[in-house]
């Protein structure tokens, strides 16, 4: 304990040193997002907030939402059900942003508490008059680490004076409209984003060095294909601080510091009598440093982001395994050179600056719009400091918002960047519970609600109260939203494949086709089997009508026939018109067989006679018959 309050008061010395000497003074700068109230009417305009360090801001997009300031605990400190009731939002509704007061408890509590009770984003409203402060989650804090990282919706501080005006308002019972905007919190200049990362390769800090290891290895194979495809510049940076020249020649600075006290990092353990030190943590920032140059110069600078996933798994400090031996078989695993990270790395006991540390400490500090860099572990995107949960997708969704519209990679249009703007309730969307289908679409750019096309149907509405199936096959659908019913082995249908939309109810049914359609009683309403001595019998979607013994119902006349007089007089009808048909057959057959034997005999006839005597026009006869002769 006695080494630990040594190792606490002695950087608690260098800070002070830090912070009076020039080159350490720091300028910290508040990232904003835009906040404007739409009404009530005398507050309509644009204010500023500062974007919460946790949780997850909704880069690029923008959330709409209804203030409400609670009854009960108003600094929201204590467990949601101290709340006295649910703040969730109902499908078509606005969501609610939940007004906190500043105090008593850690802004993450605070808004880990309202998220719980069902509020969609917290504002928190300063105590005093003063400039906006980012959030920040709690530091080292073991009961805060349990619901650190499951907190996913935006919060942010906004000055007392908009928080006064807002509660006076609510008290007035006026309502309360806000749209939190952070399209313009990332600019998107190009098609390319430029963004760092700020890390250690330390792994014995709690749970913020656990987070940035578990980021590096869930965001490697985006950020690699990113790397790869020209649509990302990546950088890493470490930070180290510089030993005050009165304490250079101090045990505490020799085990924490390299190159005499100017390249400096806590010891791991917070005790300098075991384990690691400072500065072994400094010289594996170094080589870390030195492997993405090297694997720059090789054109492949998404390796870095392999050498620190394996250096963490194979080189663990809790294994003694964090040492310059292990780290060497991870560089040759990966096929880089080794003696070219040496050459990099340089003499870390010598008496003179280090190219690459001195390069990090000078960008460490900020410039222009950016602040200087204290937090670890800290992403820059487009020079603006990222606010929110270190998590591959909330991180992956805001370098997606760093894009000039229409040139995002198609990695940002994948259904992989989501958040949780479509799980809590919708997302205030329609959706069929029932089918499964939603309207609300979760993009990087924000939620929005938009009737979905499945299976080639496109469904049409306003995404928010209502959406309905249109168009051919439409009722493959959910049955279009209408309704369907099977009975008695029967189904009837109220969606019409021969309408683009809407639901009707089939013949025998009633109803408005979409909750219910009933069926109808025709014999009860005498609609049918209305002919004398017919009994009806009502059925599911039909009816049965039956005539006395010897006769047949025809549905589409309504009336019964006679089995035995129909078909009786029919049968000798049609036989008689076959019998005179077949008669007159005979008759015109016989008359032109005795025509045509007539004329045959007669013929024959003819020809007899002319050889024996002349006859009429047949005067060359008797000449053929004396050639004959002779």
């Amino acid at each position: 304990m006695e080494r630990r309050k040594e190792v606490f008061l002695f950087w608690g010395v260098v800070m002070i040193f830090c912070w009076l000497a020039t080159p350490c003074m720091s300028k910290f700068n508040v990232e904003k997002n835009s906040l404007r109230v739409i009404s009530p009417e005398d507050l309509k305009r644009n204010y500023d907030s500062a974007i919460g360090n946790f949780g997850v801001p909704q880069y690029g997009g923008a959330m709409l939402g209804t203030v409400i300031y609670p009854q009960k605990n108003r600094n929201g400190c204590e467990s949601p059900d101290a709340f006295g009731t649910s703040y969730e939002s109902r499908p078509g509704a606005l969501p609610s942003f939940l007004l906190l007061d500043r105090g008593d408890c850690y802004f993450a509590l605070k808004v880990w508490n309202a998220q719980n009770a069902g509020a969609a984003a917290v504002l928190v409203t300063d105590d005093k008059v003063e400039p906006l402060i980012t959030m920040d989650s709690p530091a080292e804090d073991s009961t805060a680490a349990e619901y650190l990282e499951k907190i996913t919706i935006p919060s942010a501080l906004i000055e007392k004076s908009l928080g006064d005006s807002l509660k006076k308002a609510l008290s007035n019972r006026e309502m309360v409209t806000i749209n939190l905007d952070w399209r313009e919190s990332l600019p998107h200049p190009d098609d390319r984003v430029e963004y760092e990362f700020w890390t250690n390769s330390n792994d014995e800090c709690g749970p913020k060095c656990e987070g940035q290891i578990d980021f590096v290895k869930n965001f490697k194979g985006v950020a690699q294909t990113l790397e790869k495809g020209g649509y990302t510049l990546f950088t890493p940076h470490y930070i180290t601080w510089y030993c005050p020249e009165a304490f250079v020649l101090s045990k505490q600075c020799k085990s924490q510091c390299i190159n005499h006290g100017r390249y400096c990092a806590p010891d791991p353990e917070h005790d300098f009598s075991q384990g690691y030190d400072g500065k072994d943590v400094v010289i594996e920032n170094l080589r870390q440093l030195c492997v993405f140059e090297v694997a720059t110069e090789n054109r492949k600078p998404w390796v870095w982001w392999d050498y620190v996933t394996d250096f963490h798994i194979r080189c663990p400090m809790k294994e003694n395994k964090y040492n310059k031996e292990c780290a060497e078989k991870v560089i040759n695993s990966l096929g880089l050179d080794s003696k070219k990270i040496d050459e990099c790395m340089g003499d870390s006991e010598a008496n003179a600056e280090n190219g690459v540390l001195k390069s990090e400490q000078d960008v460490q500090v900020g410039h222009g719009s950016q602040g200087d860099v204290t937090i670890l572990p800290t992403l820059v995107i487009n020079n603006i400091q990222y606010r929110g949960k270190l998590d591959k997708n909330a991180v992956m969704k805001a370098i997606c918002a760093g894009f000039e519209e229409t040139t995002e990679p198609a990695a940002c249009l994948s259904e992989g960047i989501q958040t949780n703007e479509c799980v809590e309730n919708n997302g205030g969307c329609w959706q069929d519970t029932k089918a499964n289908i939603t309207a609300c679409k979760d993009t990087f750019r924000g939620r929005v609600c938009e009737c979905p096309i499945v299976d080639g149907v496109k469904f049409q509405g306003d995404g928010y109260s209502y959406c309905e199936a249109s168009g051919i096959g439409r009722c493959k659908i959910g049955n279009g939203g209408c309704w369907q019913e099977t009975k008695d082995n029967k189904t009837y249908s109220a969606c019409l494949l021969s309408q683009s939309k809407g639901c009707q109810c089939p013949p025998a049914f009633r109803g408005d086709g979409v909750n219910k359609c009933e069926d109808i009683d025709e014999c009860k309403e005498k609609l049918v089997c209305q002919c004398p001595d017919c009994s009806c019998k009502d059925t599911w979607g039909s009816y049965e009508c039956n005539c006395e013994v010897g006769h047949l119902y025809i549905r589409e006349h309504d009336t019964c026939i006679s089995l035995l007089s129909a078909p009786s007089k029919f049968g000798w009808t049609a036989v008689l018109v076959i019998l005179l048909a077949l008669a007159a057959a005979s008759v015109g057959a016989y008359a032109v067989y005795k025509y045509r034997l007539r004329s045959y005999m007669d013929s024959e006839i003819r020809a007899i006679m002319a050889q024996y005597m002349p006859l009429d026009g047949q005067g060359d006869f008797p000449n053929q018959l004396r050639d004959d002769a002779l």
